[in-house]
């Protein structure tokens, strides 16, 4: 299924049976690039479609996650979604999650939740109900998905192929500089010191200078030392990368630590970030590199 144009307007609803994924895929859609909404009234859809409209161009990529709510849910979504298929500018699609009752009986136990139907408490109970009040849902949907054998890597996956428009950058790979004396990046997959690295800071004409700088650069390439750090470096990245995008991360932060984040990791950040563009979306970034101080980089 064709999912349009990157000018068109995309409304993915997500909906199904509780604990087949819905999670997971509305984390997918955000990694997609989507704005993503959870749990959103289908009373209030006629008043979030406005909003899209007013926006122009900023919200044409949508997915709103919808859950069991009663009786009340149903006659309102389905009145939403007659209303929406006279629109000009987007149609919206369906994505309804599955699975079968073993699974979604294990997975409810795994996560010790109550389902939100089970009166008695049985899961089992609960999922019967839910299934009948979801039939006519499900044969509206466009798309149908069970997930009873896939994990959430899987769904992350088939979610993409399906929905993105340009799979290169549904991994990203982050590559920042900071300084330690600044602290640790909170966000960072991997760390990497540098600080064993001849440091520009102590030549003068450096000092000022920061690492996007050919002659800052240059210095702290040109060591054999530097040369090793890097066939190293790139060798373990470019074994690691490919495994990372396999388990479905989104993203990989890779931050190159030096004193004070102005010369050694900046340069080497854009090293690192250039040689892997070719094969990955790849984002540089300085996080110090305006914090400069007189005694210490």
């Amino acid at each position: 299924m064709s999912t349009g144009s990157t000018n068109e307007t995309q409304m993915v609803i997500i909906t199904g049976m509780s604990g087949a994924g819905k999670t997971v895929a509305i984390q997918s859609f955000e990694d997609l690039g989507f704005f993503c909404v959870d749990n959103l009234p289908p009373t209030l859809l006629p008043k979030f479609l406005e909003l899209m409209k007013e926006s122009g161009n900023k919200m044409n990529k949508v997915a709103l996650g919808m859950d069991l709510r009663g009786r009340d849910f149903f006659d309102s979504l389905f009145k939403a979604l007659d209303e929406l298929s006279e629109t000009d500018w987007m149609t919206p699609q369906i994505l309804f999650l599955d699975a079968d009752d073993a699974t979604l009986v294990r997975r409810y136990k795994e996560t010790r939740r109550f389902h939100p139907l089970a009166q008695s408490g049985r899961p089992l109970e609960g999922i019967k109900l839910e299934r009948e009040l979801l039939e006519e849902l499900k044969g509206r949907a466009q798309l149908v998905y069970n997930t009873s054998q896939m994990k959430p890597k899987d769904l992350r996956e088939k979610i993409a192929t399906e929905f993105s428009v340009n799979k290169q950058t549904l991994f990203t790979v982050n590559v920042m500089s900071f300084g330690f004396k600044h602290g640790l990046p909170i966000d960072a997959d991997l760390v990497f010191d540098v600080r064993f690295l001849p440091n520009p800071h102590y030549i003068d004409s450096m000092r000022p200078k920061t690492g996007l700088d050919d002659e800052v650069s240059s210095y702290v390439l040109k060591w054999n030392e530097t040369h090793k750090f890097l066939e190293k470096v790139t060798e373990l990245l470019a074994f690691m990368l490919p495994h990372y995008k396999r388990e479905g991360k989104a993203q990989l932060v890779i931050a190159i630590g030096c004193t004070g984040g102005q010369h050694r990791s900046v340069a080497l950040a854009e090293h690192i970030g250039h040689y892997f563009e070719q094969d990955y979306h790849t984002r540089i970034s300085h996080r110090d590199i305006d914090k400069r101080k007189e005694k210490v980089t």
